[in-house]
């Protein structure tokens, strides 16, 4: 029995972020000349052009004055408590803008399963509650919540609809990808933490995934443990929000590990017997490093570096947005392989083939 991703759909909040954050950055480095230069310098280099956020950027982006609600105000930033009713209020809108754009029709009630992944916030009754609710799904839908397990956490839920639909054939499984990042800056002035917070936005993405052989079939996963990495991914619950550990040392370690276990993660196939390659764009030197580490072509992970171009990392919704570019412009009988990458630090693997 295989299990297929029928058809993905996407969304974004309503306001692009990105340069009211590099206005904001550089008013947190004023008083360091050097990481001032270096911080434009890296923005220039990064290659995202915009992210999106549930907070309206001010108009006049001057430094201290971020949002025009006042949300992020130098010296008063908001506590992890004001985060979540903000997470509360605005992530039930953004799930259902994803679920509804599946036009999901008269078949959602035949739903049979829901896997919600979320690292960026939590309530109990939660999100997997309120997207039945609001999108019309069954009371009876089984549900799961993989929670605080970053980027990677998307390839994870599909690898666990893979078994529902292995082990059910008539089952019907929503996934969901559901991310508010910006709502953890944190008031720093140090030049490597700002540079993290430079790449993060807020996404959504949904799927289909049944045993109806159209879209992507999944044939198969890989967990890569790069060994004595704990420490260069962190994100930890703390007084002023979640707090982010992003080390520079993370695209070295991704494409040391990525060298040493190509083989396993491609079953013993060539780099170049893979048509499509769906890599989570954690950031510009991230792509970088997976195209050193397995010898891709110049355009291999042109799909990649697009999304995050458009819409920077939001992090389990990212890979999901690219899955989707592919979907939308691959023809049938195509091999893919499809990675993220996370805390661990651990690469979370799927070959895959359009069907």
């Amino acid at each position: 029995m295989t299990a297929y991703i029928n058809r993905i759909a996407t969304a974004v909040p309503p306001f692009d972020v990105h340069q009211a954050f590099l206005g904001f950055a550089a008013g947190q480095l004023a008083d360091n000349r050097r990481d001032a230069l270096l911080f434009r310098r890296m923005a220039s280099k990064g290659g995202i052009d915009h992210r999106y956020s549930w907070l309206a950027p001010s108009g006049d982006r001057a430094p201290g004055n971020t949002d025009a609600a006042d949300f992020y105000k130098s010296g008063a930033f908001p506590s992890t408590a004001d985060r979540m009713r903000f997470f509360e209020q605005h992530a039930p809108l953004l799930a259902a803008q994803a679920v509804d754009a599946l036009n999901l029709g008269e078949t959602r009630s035949r739903v049979t399963h829901l896997i919600v992944t979320c690292c960026t916030g939590f309530s109990a009754p939660g999100i997997d509650l309120e997207i039945q609710a609001r999108c019309g799904l069954p009371s009876t839908i089984e549900r799961t919540m993989v929670g605080f397990m970053g980027c990677y956490a998307a390839i994870n839920a599909l690898k666990l609809a893979r078994h529902i639909v292995r082990s059910e054939p008539a089952a019907r499984v929503l996934t969901l990808n559901l991310e508010l990042c910006t709502l953890h800056m944190q008031d720093l002035h140090d030049i490597e933490q700002i540079l993290s917070f430079m790449v993060f936005a807020d996404g959504a993405a949904a799927a289909l995934i049944t045993a109806e052989p159209r879209g992507i079939a999944l044939d198969s996963f890989h967990a890569v443990l790069a060994p004595d990495t704990a420490e260069l991914i962190t994100w930890t619950i703390r007084e002023s929000g979640f707090d982010m550990m992003l080390s520079g040392r993370v695209p070295g370690a991704i494409q040391e590990a990525l060298a040493a276990r190509s083989a396993d993660i491609l079953h013993n196939a060539a780099v170049a017997a893979i048509d499509l390659w769906a890599v989570h764009p954690g950031g510009r030197s991230v792509l970088d490093a997976v195209e050193r580490a397995l010898g891709l072509p110049a355009n291999a992970l042109a799909a990649s570096r697009e999304v995050l171009r458009q819409y920077g990392n939001m992090s389990s919704a990212t890979v999901m947005f690219v899955l989707r570019a592919l979907l939308e412009s691959a023809p049938p009988n195509q091999t893919g392989c499809a990675m993220a990458f996370g805390p661990g630090l651990i690469a979370e693997t799927m070959l895959f083939h359009t069907a």
